[in-house]
């Protein structure tokens, strides 16, 4: 009974030891992240709960962020990749609820990347480089009622996670540095794969459509 539901969600390969998840391995896995993460966010909301439907639009929000951190355009050696547009679904949330949501759905999210894709060399370095990094991108809310509030807000975020990238590699990956200046060279490795990322963002969100759309959906998140 259990081999078959076993074989239901995981294809194992034997030959180079390994398992990977079947359609319905992913949609489940999609599933617990959207219940796990609603639950998180659920608990952190201090005094002041979210609301439904700020819990639902939060645990899409991230469920969209997985999906598109799996299909990456390029992936670097020790960590960062450039995805489709993950980072916005993020930052979008700080933007429809405020720096609170954000951030908490930012950190929600962190957490779970490190649980899909880990990569720890000591105890504190997965925490700047998750749950804070990713949670800095809900600092987007701090524009949440500007005029072009999006874009200003999306920039913000990115540029909080791309520091606190800088700080892990200055911190922890200096001997990859190769003999080079630490400094220029974890600027330049994180900036490698989330610039090219926030410029297509940019540019898309620099499309009026695409904005009077956004500004749709807030409307009807709020």
């Amino acid at each position: 009974m259990f081999k078959k539901l076993f074989d239901f969600f995981v294809v194992t390969d034997i030959e180079n030891q390994s398992f990977y998840p079947t359609t319905a391995g992913n949609i489940a896995l999609l599933v617990i992240i959207a219940l796990l993460f609603v639950a998180i966010l659920a608990i952190g909301g201090g005094k002041k709960k979210l609301s439904a439907k700020q819990l639902a639009f939060s645990a899409v929000a991230m469920t969209l962020a997985v999906i598109t951190s799996i299909f990456t355009v390029y992936e670097l050696p020790f960590g960062g990749s450039i995805t489709l547009f993950r980072m916005f679904f993020i930052c979008f949330i700080g933007y429809l609820y405020g720096t609170k949501v954000g951030v908490i759905t930012g950190a929600a999210y962190g957490i779970l990347d490190f649980i899909l894709k880990p990569f720890a060399i000591t105890l504190i370095q997965p925490l700047l480089d998750y749950p804070v990094a990713f949670g800095c991108l809900g600092l987007a809310g701090l524009f949440s009622k500007s005029k072009y509030g999006i874009i200003k807000g999306y920039l913000l975020g990115v540029t909080g996670r791309f520091i606190c990238h800088v700080l892990t590699g200055i911190i922890y990956f200096y001997e990859y540095a190769d003999g080079k200046n630490v400094v220029i060279y974890s600027l330049t490795y994180n900036a490698s794969y989330i610039v090219p990322e926030a410029i297509l963002t940019i540019l898309i969100l620099l499309i009026p459509a695409v904005r009077q759309s956004l500004g749709e959906i807030k409307k009807m998140a709020q």
